[in-house]
């Protein structure tokens, strides 16, 4: 689910072609040091560039590698008009996506993902992924990287990096459309179209889309339960299959009204809704010490879940008369109301100590509303800007989950009370921040902020009639600062601290089943982690080709960890505990540029060194520690003024997941666009080519070993179309023109795809 939103830009008039897909928005770094990092007075949001084949012209430039932030264009990408915003993300550096849409950056899987800055309930909780794969990266602008987010972003929704999309915007007079829809393999397909109108005082920008997309996927885990007393082991292999496809869709739209030469409103709305139909059959087999099987059966499933979203608010921005005074009101409020029923059929051969009855359904209705009012104020003196602002939040979790036996014979539903649970989470945050930033002299840049915050929450488990409250206040303080070598090389220092507050699933303590064999639970003692982060960055060209290098680290108290222990012979038990510290260390380094005229290569990698601590079941304190390497390598070809291909390869390293480990995976993609006329191209796009997608988990304590392996029917392939209607008629080129010199210029203006 997407907002339309404004954002301020600093105005400049530039010609430029295309970026190459994947090319983070950068500036040369004087540019960027006067633009994106100076205090001046920044002029109202840029216009839309028209499109055009060869090269654009724009009457502004986004902020680019701001002092705090890393900008990605993601409209320039050649697979942005048939790809998912959770494939837009996996090309973002250090930024990995699963096939369920789970996301980590850096390794880190607490992970922010907000909205033109703002949170959104459809991005929060368990629904996270299957929100993700089902938006169109068509709707997205750019995505910015905060790995060391400032005063003025919040800790709720989790207090880690940020991944913040921006929508995509136009502010040109006159109107726009683009129409895109796109055929896939086995059923899938997509379609979009967006556009805008603005005249006079009003503005009006939307955009609609649909799709149909899922993937099959197999599961085998083999677990061995060692006595804590005997050393005896007791062994246990599952195996599924599962299969099944997802229909969303989405509309957007936001009107914006000019009151005034420094008044403007802006009123959005946002609805999308979701629905599947999933299909699973597992084997599940146990034996004990004496290799005596002890439980065998088989399960057919069949889940249908049903999700809707909404978002609406309102922005009143108001210019002062100091140049560059700008004080913003922001109302956002959404919600996410997810309702997920499985059916179960299982056949026992062996029917396990305490097993439900053979047919059982298992509903889950998940409610999550999220309201949120900023304040934002800045005005600059001299070669100084200052920022104050305050933030409220509520956000309430309600989660129903109800287990029903059937019986056999009569077929009559029984709800079973130990296997159901009603929970419900408030929260509320109160914030104040102030930041200050300043350029002490043509070299150095300094900005420095605090917020603080007061937090209260409260738990009711609705089923065991308990309650429980908490509140505290936290004071989070945060430092930024550049130092210009040289017109070609800058230096980046940046400090943060932040909290990560447990959620509604991680707090609720009641068991719920997955099967005979696994369950999982929240833990209401959980205490939010603190995270102090360290990064030094280096920006500079090597060779003609602009190259980033940012150490880091980052250390962590009562780290949010996985735990897993047995509370039978047979059943499993995975919670969330918090473990005696954990940190991070790694090199990030990006390099990108053209290495011909006709071939532009971007290619980021991680390498990384990461320790975590944790409890097992007995006590013993463990400590895990991994190296690795991770990365994407991009080449993108223009092999004639019409066709363009581009291929990416991506590889996950090592991750640490608390008592053990996940190993490596890679990844191919593949896209080739061809221009049919200037407003009507081709778009064919391939993913994991050679069928690779995978999770390889390892589990190792001193009363566990695991290992579970699931591949992803990951190939997939879209062919589709993209057409612009409207606005200004695109160039024709000469028919003896050769390709077109692609740069990174200043700003990092693009072509609207």
């Amino acid at each position: 689910m997407l907002l339309c939103a404004s954002a301020a830009a600093s105005a400049q008039t530039t010609t430029r072609p295309a970026a190459p897909a994947g090319t983070p928005i950068k500036s040369s770094p004087a540019a960027k040091d006067i633009k994106a990092e100076s205090p001046a007075p920044q002029a109202p949001a840029p216009a839309e560039p028209a499109a055009e084949l060869t090269s654009v012209t724009v009457s502004a430039e986004r902020p680019t590698n701001r002092i705090d932030r890393q900008v990605y264009d993601v409209q320039s990408d050649v697979a942005s008009s048939n790809a998912s915003v959770a494939d837009a993300l996996a090309k973002v550096p250090s930024v990995a996506v699963d096939a369920d849409g789970s996301v980590t950056l850096r390794g880190n899987a607490n992970v922010q993902i907000m909205v033109d800055g703002k949170p959104a309930a459809a991005l929060q909780g368990e629904n996270r992924g299957a929100a993700l794969n089902a938006m169109m990266a068509d709707s997205v602008e750019s995505i910015e990287v905060i790995n060391n987010p400032g005063a003025e972003f919040g800790n709720d929704g989790g207090g880690g990096p940020i991944l913040n999309l921006v929508s995509r915007r136009n502010r040109k007079p006159g109107g726009y459309a683009i129409l895109s829809g796109n055929g896939g393999n086995e059923g899938r397909y997509n379609g979009s179209t967006s556009g805008s109108y603005n005249e006079g005082f009003w503005g009006f920008q939307g955009n609609m889309y649909g799709r149909r997309d899922g993937r099959s996927s197999s599961r085998d885990t083999i677990r061995d339960r060692i006595s804590p007393t005997t050393g005896e082991r007791s062994h246990t292999v599952q195996s599924s299959r599962s299969e099944g496809m997802t229909d969303s869709a989405v509309f957007n739209g936001s009107a914006s009204y000019n009151l005034g030469a420094r008044d403007t409103l802006q009123a959005n709305l946002s609805y999308s809704q979701r629905s599947g139909d999933n299909r699973s059959t597992g084997n599940y087999l146990s034996t004990n010490g004496a290799m005596a099987t002890i439980s065998e059966y088989s399960r057919q499933d069949t889940r249908r879940s049903e999700g809707s979203n909404y978002s609406w608010g309102g922005r009143m921005e108001h210019k002062g008369a100091a140049d560059g005074e700008v004080f913003k009101l922001d109302l956002r409020v959404s919600g996410s109301d997810n309702d997920n029923r499985s059916d179960y059929r299982n056949a026992y051969v062996v029917r396990p100590r305490g097993a439900s009855a053979a047919n059982a359904r298992q509903t889950s209705l998940n409610d999550n509303r999220i309201a949120d009012l900023s304040g934002d104020y800045q005005r600059p003196f001299g070669q100084a800007m200052l920022k104050l602002g305050f933030k409220t939040v509520s956000n309430n979790s309600d989660i129903d989950a109800r287990y029903i036996d059937i019986d056999d014979r009569t077929q009559a539903e029984i709800l079973n009370r130990q296997r159901s649970n009603h929970f419900q989470f408030d929260e509320r945050i109160y914030a104040l921040y102030g930041s200050w930033q300043m350029r002490l002299n043509e070299r150095w840049g300094v900005m420095a902020g605090l917020r603080s915050e007061y937090t209260d929450l409260s738990m009711h488990q609705i089923t065991s009639a308990i309650s429980a409250g908490n509140n505290y206040i936290n004071h989070i303080p945060s430092a930024f600062a550049t130092y210009k070598l040289s017109d070609d090389a800058t230096v980046r220092l940046a400090y943060a601290h932040r909290l990560r507050r447990p959620g509604a699933y991680e707090l609720n303590p009641f068991v719920i089943y997955g099967d005979e064999f696994n369950i999982s639970s929240g833990n209401p003692r959980l205490k939010p982690t603190r995270t102090d982060s360290f990064e030094l960055g280096y920006e500079s060209r090597f060779f003609g080709l602009a190259t980033n290098l940012r150490a880091y680290h980052r250390q962590e108290r009562d780290a949010i960890l996985e735990r897993k222990y047995f509370i039978s012979d047979t059943v499993l038990l995975s919670t969330r505990d918090n473990g005696p510290g954990s940190q991070s260390s790694g090199l990030e380094f990006t390099l990108s540029g053209k290495l011909t005229p006709k071939l532009n290569l971007n290619t980021s990698g991680n390498l990384a060194r990461s320790e975590q601590k944790i409890l097992d079941q007995t006590g013993i304190n463990n400590q895990r520690s991994a190296t690795s390497l991770s990365g994407q390598l991009t080449f993108d070809y223009q092999a004639t003024p019409d066709d363009r291909w581009q291929v990416a390869l991506h590889t996950r390293g090592r991750t640490l997941t608390g008592l053990g480990y996940r190993e490596p995976s890679t990844t191919v993609n593949m896209t080739a666009r061809h221009q049919l006329t200037p407003r009507l191209s081709l778009v064919l796009n391939v993913r994991d080519i050679f069928n690779r997608d995978k999770a390889e988990t390892y589990t190792d304590t001193s009363t566990l070993r695991e290992q579970s392996l699931q591949r992803n029917d990951g190939r997939m392939a879209y062919l589709g179309f993209s057409y612009r209607y409207g606005g200004p008629n695109p160039p024709q080129r000469r028919p003896d023109a050769g390709p077109v010199r692609q740069i990174n210029p200043p700003g990092g203006g693009r072509p609207p795809a």
